[in-house]
């Protein structure tokens, strides 16, 4: 392994190790996204659906096109590979880690036990959600809502009260989820979504750390102790102590990023000893926010020279960018930043900002443009339209040669 790495190996290396610079297959299968998810090992779930909801946009920057509803049944199913945890936000996990994450639980167990006021208080409420779901199974909570509507209560019942219980429990480790309908959860007992011999290996906390911060630097290829613990959102000093152990057993090689310093000093930082440090990255790529490439937004402003933040919670008076702006890969760079929305009503795809990262690069605009087409095919729509705010949008209108009424139709501020 190198002693010492420049930043485009650093880019280069985290890009490979989630997946990025082979060709996306011909046809997209089942096991093209079990690869995916192993490569990435948690899936961030976030509401938003603007343009896609969160969770599906690792696959398409990976893979391209593919058909949804596949990785519904593969997450979300019934007899599903993998249910959801709070494993870095909410996330889905294989089923199989189910134990990986008893530490956790056990930090949350406290929330449902006699020793907490909120739970003390609201004991009626988190017995009968634990004998409501023994009784129904897997269930909505719309449907646990109705039978508290329709059966004997008294007067403890409350419905927010009840969905904290169902909270609670699954932070704990009590309950677990078993699939979605739409993007409702389905709330079932552990026992009735775990297999019996996950939930009978409970890993120990120590192992469980060593074992998380392991992934973590695989799932990085290169990482600072602060980039692993966000992974997993681990305590740094765990993350520290853990790395020592995993130098020992040569899995974890110190290395130095050019670049990466604070105070005039370089960062301390680890490469995995079966990361790939490949001489260039093709790829071109539009990001979720919550991808794990750029989720955590100090590693990658060191790695990309990019500052990134989403402007959800922005007052629209105050975006810079736009509400939801995509950050845009080519090959190992983040180049621009696009904020896209579905107009599904009218089969369109509004780029309704973009915006270069850094200097303007012409001679990437086409990338970007066949990216967008392929983003609109993807999401069903027929056509683009690019509005007239960001110092990109002018380039990208060009590269997908729109007609004048597809150009400046909607500017800032348009949801």
């Amino acid at each position: 392994m190198p002693e010492t790495l420049s930043l485009a190996a650093a880019r280069r290396t985290a890009l490979a190790a989630q997946g990025f610079g082979s060709a996306h297959p011909a046809r997209v299968s089942p096991a093209s996204l079990h690869a995916v998810m192993r490569r990435v090992g948690v899936l961030q779930i976030d509401s938003v659906n603007v343009f896609s909801r969160s969770h599906y946009m690792p696959f398409f920057s990976r893979l391209g096109a593919y058909d949804t509803t596949m990785l519904d049944r593969l997450a979300f199913g019934s007899h599903a590979s993998y249910t959801e945890y709070w494993a870095h936000v909410a996330t889905v996990i294989p089923t199989a880690d189910w134990g990986l994450w008893r530490f956790r639980m056990d930090e949350y167990a406290p929330r449902v036990s006699a020793r907490d006021p909120w739970a003390q208080a609201n004991q009626q409420t988190l017995d009968w959600v634990r004998a409501e779901l023994a009784q129904r199974g897997p269930s909505r909570p719309a449907e646990i809502e109705q039978d508290a509507a329709t059966g004997p209560r008294g007067p403890w019942w409350d419905w927010s009260a009840t969905k904290r219980a169902l909270e609670r429990l699954f932070l704990a480790g009590e309950v677990a989820i078993a699939g979605r309908r739409g993007f409702e959860r389905r709330y079932a007992l552990a026992s009735d979504v775990i297999p019996a011999e996950v939930l009978a290996a409970p890993v120990p906390r120590a192992d469980a750390i060593r074992e998380l911060t392991a992934r973590g630097l695989a799932f990085h290829g290169v990482a600072t102790a602060a980039d692993i613990a966000d992974y997993h959102r681990l305590s740094r000093a765990e993350v520290l102590a853990a790395l020592r152990d995993l130098e020992d057993t040569g899995i974890a090689v110190p290395v130095r990023v050019e670049g990466w310093e604070r105070n005039g000093r370089p960062l301390p930082a680890w490469i995995h000893r079966d990361a790939r440090v490949p001489r260039k990255v093709s790829a071109a790529a539009l990001l979720t926010p919550f991808d794990p490439v750029v989720w955590f937004r100090d590693r990658t402003e060191r790695l990309f020279g990019v500052e990134y933040r989403i402007e959800i919670y922005t007052p629209e008076p105050r975006r810079r960018y736009g509400y939801y702006s995509l950050p845009m890969l080519i090959d190992d760079q983040l180049v621009a930043r696009v904020d896209l929305k579905a107009d599904r009503a009218r089969s369109e795809l509004l780029v309704q900002s973009a915006w270069w990262d850094g200097e303007p690069r012409p001679a990437v605009v086409e990338r970007i443009a066949d990216e967008l087409r392929r983003a609109a095919t993807w999401k069903g729509l027929e056509r683009i339209s690019v509005g007239r705010w960001g110092d990109a949008a002018d380039a990208v209108a060009d590269a997908l040669a729109l007609h004048p009424e597809h150009r400046g139709r909607h500017d800032r501020g348009t949801r």
